[in-house]
């Protein structure tokens, strides 16, 4: 974990999702794994083939950009999938139910800061995603607020999503702390806006959040 400026007076902690506030390395990768199948299918062409040019262009794209990471999402609009598409698809394929269980000691945490701050989900999954997600994980009850790919209709990063969240949690941007697991999708812009950062490996950093703030 490392915690990047975090402001004096903190009002609100926006939370990435996947990678953040659960750790499955199963469920995460079938994340990647069944759009690119379906877009496979679309274009007639093997997963293989299909992911070999999706890795290309995020290459070609990380060169071009001094090395920064994009969403998959965004990598899908380059393929012709909009974004509006990959909320239907994710919709579609995405099974919390199916890998995730309640996580009694995350609940506790959350109680912790939900006590102390605004707390809101920030995703590049679907709204409806990250509800059942939080339900899954009992964790639902925590969070003021939820920005999906589908409320601003933009994918991490972009600073809408961020200042969407802030706006629901009543906050300043200054008064927020960007909570997530990868920098250059979760950490990176918000810090630009200036709002602090804390970078995760996975929900068991989260579980250490009481103690950081």
């Amino acid at each position: 974990m490392k915690a990047y400026r975090l402001p004096t007076r903190r009002a609100a902690v926006l939370f990435d999702m996947d990678g953040t506030l659960y750790t499955h390395p199963e469920y995460q990768q079938s994340q990647i794994d069944l759009p690119v199948e379906r877009l496979a299918r679309l274009r007639g062409k093997s997963f293989e083939a299909m992911n070999r040019e999706i890795t290309r262009h995020r290459e070609e794209w990380a060169a071009a950009h001094g090395g920064r990471k994009t969403s998959l999402g965004n990598v899908f609009t380059a393929f012709g999938v909009s974004i509006a598409e990959s909320v239907r698809w994710r919709e579609e394929l995405y099974e919390p139910e199916r890998y995730l269980a309640e996580d009694p000691l995350l609940c506790a945490v959350l109680a912790q800061l939900a006590a102390r701050f605004a707390l809101a989900v920030v995703t590049n999954n679907p709204v409806s995603i990250a509800r059942r997600t939080l339900a899954v994980l009992g964790a639902a009850a925590y969070f003021r607020a939820i920005v999906g790919l589908d409320t601003c209709g933009v994918s991490k990063p972009h600073k809408a999503p961020f200042l969407k969240a802030a706006e629901r949690c009543g906050a300043a941007a200054a008064s927020c702390v960007s909570v997530g697991d990868r920098y250059d999708i979760d950490i990176a812009l918000p810090l630009e806006l200036g709002m602090g950062g804390v970078l995760v490996d996975g929900v068991e950093d989260v579980y250490k959040l009481p103690d950081l703030f």
